[in-house]
């Protein structure tokens, strides 16, 4: 607790430290800012400011460390993270590089700069792009006195494969699919050995396969030595009604990996801040090819490591997870609003409630699909599966719900899944219906739920992460399908201890 108690003193010693007035200059220019900021350019660019408090906890992240501070912004906005970081470092001699492209943010952060002159302060403004400025310092090698530190919030935006910045990227030996961790990604190469970087970053990074390049490039590179994670999905940037759950982690270039401090808070005030330390292999599992980042909230939330269950891949039982195949908008001449002849039932995440499903229901969502030559090829043959919904909504209590179909309510010997569905399936037919059951049941355990969140951090589940999941054995499996059909009123924690119990027979 005593690196815990070290951060928390510090950011109220840095509240009182800086005078009010400046504080409120820095969030007036940031609001300021993000008013006069072209609302659609905005989002193409991520652009979207760092609150104070947020500000002055990240700079508050760094370790004590004395001689020259050569800092890195990339994407410094109107300063507030410069602000916080100059404010943590008091007198010391402090050099800061702080990239910025957008003309009003420019205006906003010499403002902010320019208050620090009287100090042992260097401060140049660079209205570069930095991804290009990055990737040409490391080809020409310019970064033998890299940076001491880097405070980065960098935009978040996709970069598309055919772009200027993916091949610049790739120059570099860097794949990846998103401005942000091209950011990060480049700022942990143009870094010192034993040099820190800060940064708050939208949690998608931490699994899909998209990202692992990513993942592989900063765990060779540097050790993760924290993480904050927000309850709030909207916390960080709640002015901005983002919904992207976003993270803030602390990682040390050139640094042998040891233990990982995870800190969680309700809000950006940390008031109600807990700390825990984790080794390593709990945040990145040594057998995950993937390299998948799990963030524990609690020592108690172990994850599906802690299922005894949990011992094989869905391969391994003969089962398969894939995306519903029918794209409702691409075969819209085919959908029916009600079954009639000549029609497969087509079932969406709609058609599934509260344990059950309903079909067909009254809803905008089409409930038929023509059953011919053309959509054959994206139907499946009428039997038991288990689906679970790819969406969540933020305030669903589980991000996996799974749901199983039930063969008996459709005449028709075919039936269509959307594309907003995840399926399991045997070879695209059917599985035994305890099997069926007793799959659903497992995933809506609250052990497979906490597994889940350790490693994702979106509402979005995909058949690639259901595809990680260690699963039980067919005979564990039939069994927990049985007992759910001899009960009634089912809850949840019957359903975790039956998970539970159901192993070892007993």
């Amino acid at each position: 607790m005593g690196r815990l108690e070290a951060i928390v003193g510090e950011v109220v010693v840095m509240s009182l430290r800086v005078k009010r007035s400046e504080l409120t200059l820095v969030d007036q220019a940031r609001l300021k800012a993000s008013r006069r900021l072209n609302p659609t350019r905005k989002i193409e660019l991520g652009q979207f400011l760092t609150p104070a408090s947020i500000s002055r906890f990240m700079a508050a992240l760094f370790s004590e460390r004395k001689g020259d501070v050569r800092l890195l912004d990339a994407g410094a906005g109107v300063g507030s993270l410069t602000d916080a970081f100059i404010n943590r470092w008091g007198s010391q001699d402090v050099c800061v590089s702080a990239y910025e492209i957008d003309p009003t943010l420019v205006f906003y952060l010499r403002g902010t700069l320019e208050r620090y002159e009287k100090r042992r302060f260097e401060a140049k403004i660079i209205e570069r792009d930095f991804i290009q400025d990055a990737v040409y310092s490391i080809k020409l090698g310019n970064k033998r006195n890299g940076f001491t530190h880097a405070i980065l919030n960098p935009p978040y935006k996709k970069i598309n494969t055919d772009s200027t910045h993916r091949a610049l990227l790739r120059a570099v030996g860097l794949e990846t699919v998103n401005l942000y961790t091209g950011f990060v990604g480049l700022a942990i190469d143009l870094m010192a050995m034993g040099g820190e970087l800060v940064a708050i970053i939208p949690r998608s990074f931490c699994n899909g396969l998209y990202y692992k390049p990513f993942r592989e490039w900063m765990l060779e590179k540097a050790s993760v030595e924290n993480i904050h994670l927000f309850h709030s999905r909207t916390s960080a940037f709640n002015e901005d009604e983002v919904l992207q759950e976003n993270v803030i982690i602390r990682l040390v270039r050139g640094k042998k990996q040891g233990t990982v401090t995870i800190t969680t808070s309700s809000d950006t005030q940390f008031s109600d801040l807990q700390s825990h330390q984790y080794p390593f292999s709990e945040i990145v599992h040594d057998a995950d090819d993937q390299k998948f980042i799990h963030v524990p909230t609690s020592p108690r939330h172990t994850g599906i490591s802690e299922v005894p269950l949990a011992a094989r891949s869905l391969d391994e039982i003969g089962l398969e997870v894939s995306t519903g195949p029918v794209v409702d908008f691409r075969l819209k001449e085919f959908l029916r609003q009600q079954p009639e002849r000549g029609t497969a039932p087509l079932l969406y995440p709609t058609h599934f409630a509260n344990g059950a499903m309903e079909w067909p229901r009254r809803s905008k969502k089409p409930n038929a699909i023509i059953n011919n030559a053309e959509t054959k090829k994206w139907l499946y043959p009428n039997g038991s599966y288990t689906v679970v919904r790819r969406f969540s909504s933020k305030e669903e209590r589980r991000r996996i719900v799974a749901h199983v179909v039930d063969p008996g309510v459709f005449k028709e010997n075919a039936i269509g899944f959307e594309n907003h569905l995840n399926v399991f399936h045997s070879r695209k037919k059917g599985i035994d219906r305890d099997v069926a059951l007793g799959l659903s049941v497992f995933l809506n355990s609250t052990a497979v739920d906490d597994y889940f969140r350790r490693f994702s951090g979106h509402t979005q589940v995909n058949a690639t992460d259901l595809r990680q999941l260690r699963y039980p054995e067919l005979r564990e499996l039939e069994k927990l399908g049985q007992w759910i059909q001899t009960q009634r009123n089912v809850t949840q924690e019957m359903i975790d201890q039956q998970v539970e119990a159901v192993n070892g027979g007993k």
